[in-house]
């Protein structure tokens, strides 16, 4: 958890190409032995918080699908924090959402080319596994961001807020905006998403308490991080369930095209929509009256801290166990959780009275 004091948000947008490089399975000689407790996250050896940083090093970043304007916000809050810090920032990573087979392999890249350390944003969260301990076997330190693997298979998870902060306000938003009654959808990215279907787990059990008694949720769709897809699932909702009062999306690519679509339908002002979206992809939206409010945290300070705790497990200040502390620069001090999971802290909720202090 993170001190009040840092506890800030905002989103960028930017653009990104596709990085293609030739990947193959590797081995190598182990350089040290990692730990595996079934269920906890991979330590070795003992933290040292006095350590020195180090510099010099290389610090690989894998997003879940690198022409996604959100992850080019993430990972250039990673690239920042490594160029202060001293050390290098490379990415790579495939142009699909659900390539798991493609992350594995860019996985066995970067472990070929000896990086210090990479931040995975996980597809899949077994898929990397077998990849991802290969790597921790060779040294090189594995921290999730965004989207988790099994514990075991990382030192440390990046999450955006607590898992039960964002289902749970999720649900809130558009239970408020719906009058606490009627029909409801949740638009998902990939069916495998570890971190979609952790919040949407959290949604249906925040949707067990009485208050939404009349509230029923009639499917979960999934558009697969891909806007045309996620934008035709939406029509589709629509179409199968023609008394559907709100959707959530919890994907920034799928709240946009659900959007879209509704603003430009007769649905528009009359079916609900929240999720997790940026700014600048929601602010028209917002403005024109198809949306009312989304929240979301912000994605550079997402990468950065990625890229932070990165360069403190390289540098022996934590081992990614619970209890341990370590200071993230500007962004203060921050407390490693229970299966080596690190909360970046608390979303925030844009509507048409907020939504243009946040320019990106």
């Amino acid at each position: 958890m993170r001190k009040p004091s840092i506890r800030r948000t905002c989103a960028a947008l930017a653009a990104v190409t596709s990085l293609a490089l030739a990947a193959t399975a590797c081995g190598g000689t182990t350089k040290e032995d990692v730990k595996e407790e079934g269920g906890k996250a991979a330590t070795a050896g003992k933290a040292d918080p006095n350590a020195e940083t180090k510099k010099g090093l290389t610090v690989g970043f894998l997003p879940k699908q690198v022409n996604n304007p959100y992850f080019t916000v993430a990972d250039k809050g990673g690239e920042k924090a490594l160029k202060e810090l001293g050390s290098g920032y490379k990415e790579v990573g495939t142009s699909s959402g659900t390539d798991t087979a493609g992350q594995v392999s860019y996985v066995n890249t970067l472990t070929q080319q000896q990086v210090d350390a990479m931040a995975v944003s996980a597809q899949d969260p077994g898929a990397l596994c077998t990849a991802l301990k290969q790597a921790m076997k060779n040294g090189i330190k594995v921290v999730t961001y965004d989207s988790d693997t099994n514990p075991e298979c990382r030192n440390a998870f990046i999450s955006q807020a607590s898992a039960d902060d964002l289902g749970r306000t999720q649900v809130r938003l558009l239970a408020e905006q719906i009058g606490n009654k009627g029909e409801i959808a949740i638009l998902s990215a990939a069916q495998t998403a570890t971190n979609q279907n952790a919040w949407i787990d959290i949604m249906k059990d925040e949707l067990k308490d009485p208050k939404y008694k009349d509230i029923k949720l009639v499917t979960v769709a999934y558009g697969d991080d891909d806007a045309q897809k996620s934008f035709q699932q939406t029509q589709g909702l629509l179409q199968e369930h023609p008394n559907l009062k709100g959707i959530i999306s919890p994907t920034t690519v799928g709240i946009k095209a659900a959007a879209q679509y509704l603003s430009g339908s007769k649905y528009k002002g009359k079916v609900m929509l929240t999720g997790l979206g940026t700014p600048n992809d929601m602010r028209k939206y917002v403005k024109n009256g198809t949306v009312e409010a989304f929240e979301l945290w912000d994605p550079a300070k997402l990468g950065e801290l990625a890229a932070r705790t990165a360069v403190a497990l390289s540098s022996g200040q934590i081992t990614g166990k619970e209890g341990e502390t370590f200071e993230a620069g500007a962004m203060g001090e921050y407390t490693i959780g229970a299966d080596g999971v690190i909360n970046l802290g608390r979303p925030t909720v844009f509507t048409a009275e907020n939504v243009d202090q946040y320019n990106f």
